[in-house]
């Protein structure tokens, strides 16, 4: 398996997870126009062999293609084929597949992948990683991408012939795809990770988080209805269009964390919810002040009784 966008170097048995020895990266940056030799078939003596005892972390794209694939709602496919975690150096709940009792690919066999046309984006890449540095806490900040090689001893797909750049291996791979589709919400993660320890997402928007990246199903019913639809600017286009379309919505979906978590301009609250807000806010400190007035004066009339009562003692 491989890695894909990350903010560092990564081994490629994972899209957020670190492995513990990573000499197995080959010390050497790649560019597009790079080549590699490379060709994994069924021919091989280690074929499939690298679909184990891995951490695939799945994006809301993969968890899209692969459960259409199966013909299964979100709840399900999450239930049966996924397992939660934190995605590394976040507090950003999110799956990885759930490996079978022997620590397999659920979707491996002898013969190969049953889901090979709509494979994670992590399969996608191997033996190719690829950095992915951004400074992800200003928003639009320029990224810097490069790539490099994995070559671990039981891989014998190095031996093989074929020749490619990682351009003709990304094309070949279907990773463009996958990538242009993950984009925005890789982009979150990072900016996300950049943060760091200074900040904790709440538990309200950590289960916004988790819904909108795993489950399209119960995110339209939270878009669709009549309070968000009342508070969001949005247009009738961007309605009709996320009801039906299951794409357009996952994009959707990017923009509104994008909004929430990192107060992005991608979705605009309306302005007499602003002013809702405000007054309740005003009236609130109003109240709060009225209230610690009344204690003050409480206490002094308590103190000054006090007072009397001792000197009359």
């Amino acid at each position: 398996m491989s890695d894909s966008k990350t903010g560092e170097i990564k081994t490629a048995k994972s899209l957020f997870k670190t492995q513990n020895n990573p000499s197995n990266i080959v010390p050497s940056k790649l560019f597009l126009d790079s080549r590699i030799k490379f060709r994994c078939h069924p021919e091989v003596s280690c074929f499939t062999a690298c679909c184990g005892n891995i951490d695939i972390i799945l994006t809301p794209y993969d968890i899209l293609r692969i459960r259409k694939a199966l013909n299964l709602p979100a709840d399900e496919f999450l239930l049966r084929f996924t397992t939660p975690l934190f995605l590394e150096k976040t507090d950003m709940p999110g799956v990885k597949l759930h490996l079978d009792e022997e620590g397999r690919c659920p979707f491996v066999t002898e013969k190969g992948c049953t889901i090979y046309e709509h494979r994670p984006t992590t399969c996608r890449y191997y033996p190719v990683g690829m950095s992915f540095f951004h400074e992800a806490a200003e928003e639009g900040a320029a990224s810097e991408e490069f790539y490099f090689l994995v070559k671990e001893e039981h891989c014998k797909g190095h031996d093989e012939e074929q020749v490619m750049t990682i351009r003709e291996w990304r094309k070949d791979q279907g990773i463009d795809e996958s990538d242009e589709m993950n984009r925005e919400w890789m982009e979150l993660v990072m900016r996300r990770k950049s943060f760091g320890q200074q900040a904790t997402l709440s538990e309200p928007a950590q289960k916004i988080f988790f819904m909108a990246s795993t489950d399209l199903d119960k995110f339209r019913s939270f878009v669709m209805s009549d309070s968000f639809r009342d508070t969001y600017e949005i247009e009738q286009a961007t309605i009709d269009g996320i009801a039906e379309d299951d794409v357009a919505l996952m994009k959707f979906s990017f923009k509104y964390l994008a909004s929430s978590l990192f107060g992005t301009q991608d979705l605009k609250i309306k302005e007499e919810k602003i002013r809702a807000k405000s007054e309740e806010m005003q009236r609130t400190r109003g109240d709060a002040e009225k209230r610690a007035e009344e204690t003050y004066r409480e206490l002094l009339k308590d103190k000054e009784e006090l007072i009397a009562a001792t000197k009359k003692a």
